[in-house]
């Protein structure tokens, strides 16, 4: 697995966690860094997931008032947890993250649905985010 694709898994599997938690995305981040510097077993948190969990933080609200507003049929509380979380993730790398193209932040978020989410998720995760790749010049403003 390329290491951008585990970053992003990890960041998922934070944002999922925080969620059901009802934590920070920050508070959970640093769990996550504790237990991987006290225990082997754990995998460390690299540094493009750090990336990705910070800079959802910051746009977080703006994140989900597109979501809301872009998720045709489905408010932010009622979409499947783990669907709003790849999403939540997805719209961060794809509309304040240059350098990475589009299509391969896509492609990974309706991986990461196909894995984790039910059968109809990964068109719901794709549509949602071509809209927002469509849309993604007018989208960082808040």
């Amino acid at each position: 697995m390329a290491a951008r694709n585990k970053a992003r898994k990890r960041a998922f599997q934070i944002l999922f966690e925080a969620d059901q938690r009802g934590a920070s995305v920050q508070e959970v981040l640093g769990d996550w860094i504790r237990h991987s510097r006290s225990d082997d077993r754990q995998p460390p948190v690299g540094e493009y997931t750090m990336e990705l969990v910070e800079g959802y933080a910051e746009h977080a609200d703006r994140i989900d008032e597109l979501i809301g507003t872009h998720a045709v049929g489905w408010t932010l509380d009622r979409m499947p947890v783990v669907d709003r979380n790849i999403v939540r993730l997805a719209a961060y790398e794809l509309v304040w993250v240059d350098g990475t193209p589009d299509a391969v932040v896509i492609d990974e978020a309706v991986q990461l649905a196909k894995e984790f989410s039910t059968d109809d998720s990964p068109s719901f995760v794709n549509g949602l985010l071509g809209r927002f790749k469509d849309l993604k010049p007018n989208l960082r403003g808040a």
